[in-house]
């Protein structure tokens, strides 16, 4: 019985290769891709946009007061009226040279 099994899965397995099946084959369309291509001329310039408003000008502050005078000061005092010489008379002599 063992050789009986063996020889039976033996011949099964020629059997089952001897039985090439081809495989499907499913081809699949190619997305296409856009190439871009050379780039074209420039276009014109564009207009230029208007200028802007002007903004508000802001109203000018008023005019601070005037402050207050200062006082006077004090008049300062006479000073005492000086002596009148005795009749003297002084004389100042001046230095001798220095001799070399």
């Amino acid at each position: 019985m063992k050789q009986a099994l063996l020889a039976i899965s033996f011949i099964s397995v020629l059997g089952l290769s001897a039985c090439d099946k081809q495989p499907v084959v499913v081809t699949v369309p190619a997305t296409p891709v856009a190439v871009p291509g050379p780039a074209g001329p420039t276009g014109a310039t564009g207009a230029t946009g208007s200028t802007g408003a002007t903004g508000y000008d802001g109203t000018k502050g008023a005019t601070g007061a005037t402050g207050a005078t200062g006082y006077d000061g004090a008049p300062g005092a006479t000073g005492a009226t000086g002596k009148t010489g005795g009749g003297n008379t002084i004389v100042v002599v001046p230095a001798p040279a220095e001799q070399r």
